[in-house]
């Protein structure tokens, strides 16, 4: 029997708000322990949380991009359990009626257009984090605690792992667009955790799932979801059946592992939150929160085909990070030649950035010094090949192109004369190749190039080159 895999995903965002959800307590990461708190985050007793206006603005902003429905009403909840990292023994949530219901994200896998349907958006407190030393100790750090959350829930619309990551690729994608947070998977910033089960191919009723836990990387999330798929086939295929669970993915294993039985769905006995007031989202909310979205990939994908011209390719490599969009836009405005510009970004630059999202702005060479590159090619005052050494070494120091073109004798030969007088020297240094050249093996027009390229270093214009050697060796003939 063949069978078929169905995934949702729970995605946590932490926002990049300067305070917390309930307190106005620093959200900077990395500090001493303990050190961001206060009687609400830690919940002693008789405090009263008072919530943070900008998340539920960054909450707008992403329904809005997702094409979601935004909850004019409301309600947090209290998430009841017991745990070290959590000082209330519940967290601050929303459940019964969370402020987005539904949106949809569109992926591409494999040429593959794909709608994946969004159960729910709503605003969540973080918990603390547990610590863990060698000796058997554990420790509680709370800066964590009360940090904003937005969780993402989506429909069981993904049948691969490859659907999976695609659709938290571009979730991630659409968070730093709008600004919301800073998708660290490392850090902990971006968290998912996935819903799997597999079914008999055609079927329509779900199978028994499994939650996966555990999983900081795109790549961890693909071989997670692989291994549990396969798990879970082989175990129905022998005869067994599929137990509900939480599962930790173990990397060093290439497993997953049981964490826990989870006979039920919904075990945290939620109830309305009775510190908090239902949340009204009122038009000065909407208003502030769809200032906030800026143009989003899909639709600067779509622009930069129609006013551009460029292939699909470009234009989602482009658009996969903002930062390196607007650095294309500008160097394109200075130069002009979206396609020449499109193609040293894709061939050269991204060679030097390890990841698009942080490394743009970092990135030694500005977008006019690459569109000043580009025109010295241009000009046909550096060939392309010379350029990329150049643009080597502008990542290296940040210096000018202009300045390390001089500096390092780099200026490409373009004068006619002085081309012909090598090329007549090449062909006086090789007639056994210029006789076979003569008698048709046009193969050899090759050699000539090369050669002359380097009697001159690569400095001759290579343009030139072809021209004048063509003619010559006809000439001559």
């Amino acid at each position: 029997m063949e069978y078929e895999a169905v995934i949702g995903l729970e995605v946590h965002a932490q926002l990049k708000t300067q305070s917390k959800t309930f307190c106005d307590c620093s959200t900077v990461f990395a500090l001493e322990p303990n050190i961001n708190v206060c009687p609400v985050c830690i919940g002693l007793p008789g405090v009263l949380p008072v919530l943070n206006r900008k998340v539920v603005v960054y909450a707008c902003m992403l329904a809005m991009s997702v094409k979601g429905s935004i909850s004019g009403r409301s309600v947090f909840a209290r998430k009841n359990y017991f745990y070290p990292d959590l000082p209330k023994g519940y967290q601050i949530s929303q459940y019964e009626l969370p402020i987005n219901k539904s949106g949809t994200i569109g992926v591409q896998v494999n040429g593959a257009a794909k709608d994946v349907r969004l159960n729910r958006i709503h605003i969540e407190e973080d918990a603390g984090k547990l610590m863990h030393n060698p000796d058997g100790t554990s420790f509680v750090d709370f800066n964590r605690s009360g940090i904003p959350l937005l969780e993402i829930v989506s429909e069981p619309d993904m049948s691969s792992p490859d659907e999976a990551v695609a659709y938290l690729k571009k979730l991630r994608t659409l968070l730093l667009y709008l600004g919301i947070s800073d998708g660290n998977m490392e850090e902990g910033s971006l968290r998912c955790d996935a819903n799997v089960s597999v079914r008999p191919r055609g079927e329509t009723q779900l199978g028994v799932k499994t939650e996966l836990k555990n999983m900081n990387s795109f790549r961890f999330i693909h071989k997670a979801l692989d291994y549990e798929i396969k798990r879970q086939t082989d175990v129905l295929e022998e005869g067994g059946v599929i137990v509900q669970e939480t599962r930790l993915w173990d990397e060093a294993a290439g497993t997953t592992k049981s964490m826990r039985s989870k006979e039920e769905a919904h075990d945290y006995r939620y109830f309305p939150e009775p510190d908090l007031l239902t949340l009204e989202v009122d038009d000065v909310i909407l208003k502030e929160a769809q200032a906030g979205v800026p143009e989003l990939p899909d639709a600067k994908a779509k622009r930069f085909i129609g006013e551009y011209g460029l292939p699909v390719y470009d234009a989602d490599v482009l658009t996969a990070s903002k930062d390196l969009a607007d650095y294309f836009e500008a160097a394109v405005k200075l130069l002009g030649k979206p396609k020449a510009v499109s193609n040293w970004i894709m061939s050269e630059m991204l060679r030097f950035i390890k990841d698009i999202d942080t490394g743009i702005k970092s990135f030694k060479v500005t977008h006019d010094q690459t569109a000043r590159l580009l025109k010295l090619i241009e000009d046909g005052t550096i060939s392309g090949k010379i350029a990329k050494g150049v643009y080597e070494q502008m990542v290296a120091t940040g210096k000018e192109p202009d300045v390390l073109v001089k500096e390092l004798g780099l200026e490409q030969i373009s004068d006619e004369s002085a081309i012909k007088e090598v090329i007549m020297s090449v062909i006086a240094k090789n007639p056994k190749e210029v006789e076979q050249y003569r008698s048709g093996k046009e193969k050899v027009f090759g050699f000539f190039v090369g050669q002359v390229m380097k009697a001159t270093v690569g400095k001759a214009n290579p343009g030139m080159v072809n021209e004048l050697l063509k003619k010559t060796l006809k000439e001559e003939k």
